[in-house]
């Protein structure tokens, strides 16, 4: 079957490129290595249906949220940006994961799970919360891992980075958010297999992070390895074959399928 470039019909106005960060979080199960999978509402306008880690895009707040100097400032080297979007990074990470878990990654470690909905509906601001109870984002506690931005020719483009953390001892992530259909604790190898037998949707930016994950053992060698990755953009270009099909490809000229519902 002939494979040719993205068909003229998807081609759009260019779609504005954004910030957004998202975070694996990670804890160890008696299964081997586990993390917090959601699955996103079919209403969604982007990634419907699929399964992701909590994350989303960058707001102007997050780059005034409190982070130590030395955190903005490893991750500014380790994603290649400047101190302002390495701060709003962080920011966005630890707010996103807050809306979606109710899991605060802060310094001194807290609990505050009777907040997070008004956090995630804008009726209290993340930073304001985080005043108010002498708090500061623990930039330590989120490790960058990849970068991916979304190809060309897609309904929504964004410039994600990706970081790791462990969930903070005494911490329950919870199954709150209305972004999500089902969120809950998965054994990654099991969510590997169950995205083999097509019972998980799963993207590629998602998929290929699993499997690095997957392959460290632990919490802690995952940690580890984090600060020994070298951190380039994945730029995947959009694929589609003569049937229809649509995929994305990487430079190493791997391919994965994606579903219809994220073009235009």
């Amino acid at each position: 079957m002939t494979e040719r470039r993205l068909r003229s019909e998807y081609v759009t106005e260019p779609v504005p490129v954004r910030d957004a960060a998202t975070v694996v979080l990670l804890r160890d199960g008696t299964d081997g290595l586990e993390a917090w999978l959601l699955t996103r509402v079919a209403q969604m306008a982007f990634a419907a249906g699929m399964t992701v880690f909590p994350g989303g895009r960058v707001d102007d707040s997050d780059s005034r949220l409190p982070v130590a100097v030395a955190d903005v400032e490893r991750v500014a080297a380790r994603f290649d940006c400047d101190a302002v979007l390495a701060r709003a990074l962080v920011g966005a990470a630890a707010r996103e994961t807050f809306e979606e878990t109710g899991v605060l990654l802060t310094a001194p470690r807290a609990h505050l799970p009777e907040h997070r909905a008004d956090v995630e509906n804008g009726v209290l601001a993340f930073g304001a919360l985080l005043s108010e109870h002498g708090l500061t984002v623990d930039g330590a506690a989120l490790r960058p891992w990849a970068r991916w931005v979304t190809p060309e020719g897609e309904n929504r483009r964004y410039d994600t980075r990706f970081f790791v953390g462990a969930l903070p001892e005494g911490a329950e992530a919870q199954d709150v958010t209305t972004e999500s259909s089902e969120a809950a604790w998965l054994p990654i190898a099991l969510a590997l297999e169950q995205g083999e037998r097509g019972e998980r949707s799963i993207l590629p930016p998602t998929l290929v992070t699993l499997l690095g994950v997957q392959a460290c053992g632990s919490v802690a060698d995952v940690l580890a390895a984090a600060d020994e990755r070298i951190i380039a953009p994945v730029r995947p270009s959009l694929k589609i074959d003569d049937d229809g099909s649509v995929s994305i490809e990487l430079d190493d000229g791997t391919r994965y399928p994606i579903p219809r519902s994220m073009l235009p």
